[in-house]
């Protein structure tokens, strides 16, 4: 890895407040984490957040918006993969949650921001931080 690569997560509301998280399995196991994957070539950010959250879960997302940035330093330390993550929010969405992805994510379930479980992926876990501070970047992040 000469460069580090771009990451896509979404920050998916409910009409209760809460956020879609899954517990990952294979990679970044055993990590919780929010929705998300990597950016493709010629992809909009809001092309692959409707991609990810609907490969990943079923859910077909409407109107993603940027909403921050995270320097994802920690799974560098660990995995030696430097991501940088663009993180999308949406509250719009259609369809029945589902676990689509079953040798990626055991299951998807709807959490507090303020409660998140733990151990959590760092690109997640900075992304709800962000979420909950209204920031676009947290200086310093590891």
């Amino acid at each position: 890895m000469n460069r580090p690569k771009v990451g896509i997560g979404v920050i998916l509301e409910n009409s209760n407040n809460e956020i879609l998280i899954g517990k990952r399995k294979g990679s970044h196991a055993p990590l919780f984490s929010i929705p998300g994957g990597h950016l493709e070539l010629g992809e909009t950010f809001e092309e692959a957040a409707i991609k990810e959250v609907f490969e990943e879960t079923g859910l077909q997302i409407s109107d993603p918006k940027v909403i921050s940035v995270t320097n994802n330093l920690r799974t560098y330390q660990h995995e030696n993969k430097h991501y940088i993550s663009v993180i999308l929010y949406s509250n719009k969405y259609t369809g029945v949650l589902e676990v689509k992805e079953n040798d990626k994510c055991e299951f998807w379930a709807w959490y507090s921001p303020n409660n998140i479980p733990n151990p959590h992926f760092d690109a997640s876990e900075f992304a709800v931080e962000c979420f909950l501070n209204n920031k676009f970047y947290i200086k310093g992040q590891k």
